[in-house]
């Protein structure tokens, strides 16, 4: 019955406590939320400060950071007009509508933001940079040239835009002064990747292989995730002879990006001339399955069925062919002989006799032209050219991809640091998202609570939750305030209200609001069936506060003392529980007590040796301790138990 009525009240006050929001602490909870990369939360917070009070700039620009992070582009431009509208006078507004703009090739518009962002703010280096690059890309190379002066002129000591300056001159034609460019940015900075690149597509322009292999390879050293640097430099091993080189080059750039045409394309050839046919016939119809009327890779292709005696598959390929080039004879001989192996003489004939056919109107004069439309449709596609079937492929154009320098940090990387741990365990209403062996993190006490609190939203043990949509953030927020109606209300008995302010502070905590889930969870400090879980999950909060003060150059000491005296009071309650030892091994780590740290994860692991995680992040603190073997082995054994990006750091750490 009672349960019944916490039910009824929660459908019936899911808002009641709106009209008391505090702008402030909202704000400060979508800050929060937006150093944890939990945008679309972030996102919820700003909006119900702008309904609030839409006059404020503040919420529009951190909204439109978060959905510039969400890769909404037209979204944060919006939401920067609103906030530059209601105070044009914060350059940081500009600058990151300039980004958004750059990001949807809307250059002479990025142009106007960083010339506003300058009038306010005139000796920032990445704005004059920006809009140099801007320049570039709308191909004004005479103002860019001007501006790029500038630049180097202000700070003489700026590679990069010694780089872009070398990088205008190639588009000018002007190869000499771009080496001398180069030359000057590689040695005030011998350190940039997209400069050696550069470098290098200079020397293969030249035919020089040996460079250009030596000046990639230094590229792919400071940088190792750009695909293209490694075709380029398979580029320049296969024509050193070195086939090994290029075929492993070709493999790590189809590794990074799976859909590089490029590389799928070149090492089929390579895989042909290797012996390899079945493999290039994969390539190829990895490529055609992307690019369906690609004829010189159905045409590769069925030069490869033919030979591999697949030979209706062969038709299938030389047909298609035909079809759109009718008078291509030596398809219509390949296609005759696959016939004839068949022992389908009769269509064999009649591609014969066309053959026939074409030869004696050839010796008469009388020689059957392509049409117009074929003929405009082959100057369009220079690579169809059936005599050169064989030869490897390179871009129509190299594009140069610029790196924006700006305040925003961008998308997190594919390619895992080494550097970072995975996170600690928690309490969540959220579901576990790590998918590790399909393994469902479970604790006893908090089954307990869940039992005990039916018709409420379960509580979760996980190590990295699913990440919050959009209906899901505001499920929770509005989950938050109906809590608050209830416990306001406070007409259930107190073991009820332990619960519901258990569940609350479990809700705070999952929203982000971290001193109001400090709060509840102080206020159950000494309820002793509680006060595992209670130390457990503040101990959580005081370190995401810890982290995120830190992020915001304040002292964060305080708080990481206090979370590691929680984490202490609730393993000296339950010593055996893994989850919490893991924890502390966590807390270990990213205080620097490595040794520490390593007692810890060996005694979680003893506990729990399926916990994925510990041996992870093990790995990690054998890594720092110098234990390469050690480490290596603890990766392995984190990937085989499910966490496959193990395998990406493992392999960084072998090389």
């Amino acid at each position: 019955m009672l349960q019944r009525l916490i039910i009824l009240l929660l459908a019936l006050c899911p808002l009641a406590t709106s009209a008391q929001y505090n702008v402030e602490r909202l704000i400060a909870n979508g800050r929060s939320a937006l150093y944890f990369e939990d945008y679309v939360l972030s996102i919820q917070y700003f909006n119900r400060v702008i309904n609030y009070k839409p006059f404020l700039h503040e919420p529009w620009f951190l909204r439109g950071i978060a959905k510039f992070y969400l890769d909404d582009f037209a979204g944060a431009e919006n939401d920067c007009t609103e906030a530059i509208n209601r105070n044009p006078y914060i350059e940081n507004m500009y600058e990151l509508r300039g980004l958004c703009r750059i990001r949807q090739e809307k250059f002479e518009e990025a142009v106007t933001d960083y010339t506003a962002a300058l009038r306010l703010t005139p000796d920032v280096r990445n704005y004059w940079f920006n809009r140099a690059l801007c320049r570039v890309s709308l191909k004004d190379y005479e103002q860019a040239q001007k501006e790029l002066d500038t630049i180097t002129s202000k700070w003489p000591d700026f590679a990069r835009a010694m780089a872009v300056k070398a990088e205008v001159f190639m588009l000018d034609k002007d190869t000499t002064s771009a080496i001398e460019w180069l030359d000057k940015a590689l040695e005030k900075d011998p350190y940039d990747a997209e400069t050696w690149t550069t470098r290098a597509q200079i020397s293969l322009s030249r035919e020089n292989w040996i460079d250009a292999e030596r000046q990639l390879s230094e590229a792919i050293r400071l940088k190792s995730n750009i695909a293209a640097s490694y075709v380029n430099r398979a580029l320049a091993r296969l024509r050193t002879n070195n086939l090994r080189g290029a075929m492993s080059d070709y493999d790590t750039a189809i590794e990074i990006e799976p859909e590089n045409f490029l590389a799928r394309y070149n090492r089929a050839l390579l895989r042909i001339q290797v012996g390899d046919d079945n493999r290039a016939i994969d390539d190829f119809s990895f490529i055609l399955s992307r690019e369906p009327a690609n004829l010189m890779a159905i045409y590769n292709r069925a030069l490869l069925y033919h030979r591999t005696g697949q030979l209706r598959a062969a038709i299938a390929d030389y047909t298609a062919i035909i079809n759109q080039y009718p008078n291509f004879w030596t398809g219509l001989y390949q296609r005759a002989d696959c016939y004839r192996r068949l022992g389908m003489n009769r269509q064999a004939e009649l591609d014969e006799f066309r053959i026939i056919k074409a030869q004696l109107n050839k010796h008469v004069g009388i020689q059957p032209r392509w049409t117009n439309a074929q003929r405009e449709q082959a100057r369009k596609k220079s690579e169809i050219d059936f005599d050169k079937y064989n030869q490897f492929v390179v871009a129509d154009e190299e594009i140069v991809e610029h790196e924006y320098p700006s305040t925003y940090r961008g998308k997190v990387q594919n390619i895992v640091s080494t550097d970072e741990p995975m996170p600690l365990y928690h309490l969540s209403l959220l579901d576990n998202g790590n998918n590790v062996s399909n393994r469902k993190p479970y604790d006893d006490r908090v089954e307990s609570v869940n039992r005990r609190t039916t018709g409420l939203l379960p509580i979760n043990v996980t190590c990295n939750p699913n990440a919050l949509d959009d209906e899901m953030a505001q499920e929770v927020l509005d989950y938050v305030d109906s809590l608050s109606a209830v416990i306001a209300g406070a007409t259930i008995n107190d073991k009820q209200l332990r619960l519901l302010r258990l569940n609350r502070a479990v809700a705070y905590t999952t929203a982000q609001s971290l001193d109001d889930a400090i709060t509840d969870l102080v206020a159950l400090e000494n309820e002793d069936e509680l006060k595992i879980i209670v130390y457990w999950q503040r101990s959580f909060c005081y370190f995401l506060q810890s982290q995120y003060r830190s992020s915001q150059g304040e002292d964060s000491k305080i708080r990481q003392s206090q979370s590691l005296e929680d984490m202490n009071k609730a393993i000296a309650l339950a010593p055996d529980n893994s989850y919490l030892i893991y924890n502390r091994g966590c807390l270990n780590f990213n205080r620097g007590a490595y040794k520490e740290a390593l007692d810890d994860f060996n005694k979680a692991i003893s506990l729990d040796d399926n916990l994925a995680e510990a041996y992870y992040n093990r790995a990690l603190t054998n890594h720092r301790l110098g234990h390469k073997q050690e480490a290596i082995n603890d990766f392995s054994k984190a990937g085989e138990l499910g966490l496959y990006i193990a395998y990406s750091v493992m392999k960084k750490l072998k090389h």
